[in-house]
C-alpha cells in the first residue's frame, strides 16, 4: 500500500535531486570507482549521468509531472518487474521512479553493466524516506509479478514478448535518434550537437546516430565546430572502434569523412556502429519529414531546430541526453501503464 501523498513524494524525490546535483564523498567514491567495473563508465559520464537525474528531479518539474496522473495513496500496489538495461549509467533509474511514484512494489532486474549505481541511488533515496525501502527490492529472476517493463534488444524482445506476453507489460528495442539539419546552423548549435554525439561515448539510444543534412551539404563547418571533442579518441575502447571501422573502410574502399576521432559514412540505416556516424541527404523539409515518419518506430529522438511536424520527439541541439521527466523512452507513457495497473 502507497504511504506517499503526491506533495511527499515531491519533497522526497527533490531532496534525491539535490543531493545527486551535489554528490557526496560516498556518491563521489562510486563515481570514480565505476570505471573499474565497466570501462565506459567514466567518472566524466558517470558524473554526468548523476546530474541529469539531480536536475531532472527538481520540484517544478516533480509537480508538473506527478499532477497529471491520479496518485492512490491508499491504493494497494502490484509487483512491477523491471529488466533494465546497462548500456549509459543509471539508464533504468527513470523506470524505478515511475514504479514507485505509482505506489507499485518494483521487482529490479539491474543490468550487470550498471548494479553499484542504481543500488546505491535507491538507498539513498530509501535514506530520504524509510518507507521506500518497502518498495522496491533487487532480484536476479522475475517471479510473481503483475506487470513488466522490459528493456533489451531487438533480439531479446521476442524472449521478453514470450514469457511476458500474459501481463500488462512495456517491452522495448533498439531505437536511435537522428538529428536534421538545415546548414543555417551557428557554431555553437554544431558544438552542442558534439554532446548529442559523444555524450556516453554514443551508447545511448538518445544519442545521435545519423545526420540528415540538405542536398550538397559541406561537412568541414560541422568538422571544425566538434573539434573540441577530440579527446575522446583518447579513451582506449572508442579508440579500438575508430581504428577498426577505419580499418574496414579503407580495405573496402568505402567513401567516409575521417576527423580523426569520428568516421562520417552515407548509409541509409540508423544505428551506426561506435566512432561512425551515418549520414543522409534531404532534398527538402517535407520529404526529410517523410523519411523520419516512416523510420518513426526505430527512432528515439530527433535534434533540430527545424520546425518539423512530426510525432517523435524533438529537442535542441545539445539536449538529447537531458530528457524531462515525461519524455518517456519509445513514446511510450510509463507512468500512464503504472498507473492503470489496479
Amino acid at each position: 500500500m502507497s504511504k506517499f501523498t503526491k506533495l511527499g513524494l515531491i519533497n522526497a524525490f527533490s531532496e534525491l535531486g539535490t543531493q545527486l546535483n551535489s554528490p557526496n564523498e560516498q556518491l563521489s567514491e562510486i563515481i570514480d570507482d565505476e570505471q573499474h567495473y565497466n570501462a565506459w563508465f567514466t567518472p566524466a559520464s558517470v558524473l554526468l549521468a548523476v546530474t541529469a537525474i539531480g536536475k531532472m528531479l527538481n520540484p517544478g518539474q516533480l509537480e508538473i509531472w506527478l499532477n497529471k496522473y491520479p496518485i492512490h495513496q491508499n491504493k494497494t500496489g502490484k509487483r512491477i518487474g523491471l529488466i533494465l538495461a546497462g548500456n549509459i549509467p543509471l539508464v533504468g533509474f527513470h523506470d524505478a521512479l515511475c514504479v514507485l511514484a505509482s505506489g507499485h512494489h518494483a521487482l529490479i532486474k539491474a543490468s550487470s553493466q550498471d548494479t553499484r549505481l542504481i543500488k546505491h541511488v535507491l538507498q539513498m533515496l530509501t535514506a530520504i524516506d524509510s518507507n521506500f525501502a518497502e518498495q522496491y527490492s533487487f532480484v536476479e529472476r522475475l517471479e510473481n509479478f503483475d506487470g513488466v517493463i522490459a528493456t533489451g534488444s531487438n533480439n531479446t524482445s521476442r524472449y521478453f514478448e514470450y514469457y511476458f506476453g500474459k501481463v500488462p507489460h512495456i517491452i522495448r528495442k533498439n531505437r536511435n535518434s537522428v538529428a536534421l539539419l538545415t546548414g543555417n546552423e551557428t557554431g555553437e548549435q554544431l558544438h552542442a550537437l558534439g554532446h548529442d554525439i559523444f555524450d556516453y561515448y554514443g551508447l545511448g539510444c538518445r544519442n545521435v546516430s545519423k545526420l540528415l543534412v540538405p542536398e550538397g551539404y559541406n561537412f568541414n563547418f560541422f568538422f571544425e565546430s566538434i573539434e573540441a571533442y577530440q579527446p575522446i579518441i583518447n579513451h582506449h575502447k572508442y579508440n579500438n572502434n575508430y581504428d577498426y571501422n577505419k580499418s574496414i573502410y579503407l580495405v573496402n574502399r568505402d567513401k567516409h569523412f575521417d576527423n580523426g576521432f569520428l568516421l562520417l559514412k552515407e548509409d541509409e540505416r540508423l544505428a551506426s556502429p561506435l566512432a561512425v556516424l551515418y549520414y543522409g541527404f534531404y532534398k527538402d523539409i517535407p520529404s526529410a519529414e517523410s523519411l523520419l515518419e516512416a523510420e518513426s518506430n526505430k527512432i528515439q529522438c530527433i535534434v533540430s531546430h527545424a520546425p518539423l511536424q512530426l510525432k517523435t520527439q524533438v529537442v535542441d541541439f545539445g539536449m538529447s541526453q537531458r530528457p524531462a521527466l515525461w519524455d518517456y523512452a519509445d513514446g511510450v507513457d510509463t507512468m500512464e501503464f503504472l498507473t492503470g495497473i489496479l
